[in-house]
């Protein structure tokens, strides 16, 4: 699906120069669950950030379903994030105002989707993360891990190739923690390929392989046991 080669990313000013991609080579290949992890500032997140196409290498290779991405312009890099990724964030990043169908059908709103088709994916993801009998509610009536599932619910709705995860768990308590990983698990089962940056040694562990990092560099990866 994407691969990585000597991929850096430095951030200058006029008196610091600080090196958060250090010459990454990473494979991800489609159907699998990756966890990330490291210490702060470890550039976990950054690596993210990479291969979602929200910033930019500064030197190194990036390809994408065998396209070369490193380099494209921003309009190029927002028409290939549409057609292929999913993201779910650490804060949910939910709109109040709107309902948890809504909030879910937004994600769709930027394709070229008739009103019905649109209806009908928003029904089936709901349905596939347990959350269509809370379709009318607005997500500060919805616990912690019920706003997790809209949030999951929508990056999936697109039917993208490759979800993003950042620190999907860190604002919920164990129990709606393991709740969420174990969704993510079964998604990973029924063929989503997942890419999620984690603090926690056991959410890790849902994965099927961890990458761990530091100082920019991939230090170690390890394949979870059959």
């Amino acid at each position: 699906m994407l691969s990585m080669r000597q991929l850096s990313r430095v951030y200058r000013t006029d008196m610091v120069e600080t090196t958060a991609l250090d010459a990454i080579d990473l494979d991800i290949h489609d159907g699998e669950f990756v966890a990330i992890m490291g210490p702060s500032g470890c550039g976990k997140s950054t690596l993210l950030n990479m291969i979602g196409m929200l910033d930019s290498p500064t030197s190194g290779s990036y390809r994408f379903a065998d396209q070369e991405v490193a380099g494209l312009s921003e309009a190029d890099l927002a028409a290939i994030r549409k057609r292929n990724l999913g993201f779910i964030f650490q804060s949910f990043n939910l709109i109040d105002e709107l309902s948890v169908a809504e909030n879910v059908e937004l994600a769709l709103l930027y394709h070229d989707i008739p009103a019905a088709e649109r209806k009908r994916r928003v029904d089936a993801v709901m349905d596939r993360v347990g959350i269509a009998h809370r379709a009318r509610h607005r997500p500060s009536q919805l616990s912690g891990g019920q706003q997790q599932r809209v949030a999951v619910a929508r990056a999936l709705v697109a039917e993208p190739k490759l979800i993003l995860a950042d620190e999907p768990t860190g604002n919920l308590d164990t129990q709606h923690g393991e709740e969420v990983m174990k969704m993510l698990q079964t998604l990973n089962a029924e063929g989503s390929t997942i890419v999620m940056v984690t603090h926690s040694p056991a959410h890790a562990d849902y994965a099927g392989r961890v990458v761990n990092m530091l100082d920019g560099r991939v230090l170690v990866e390890r394949r979870r046991a059959a």
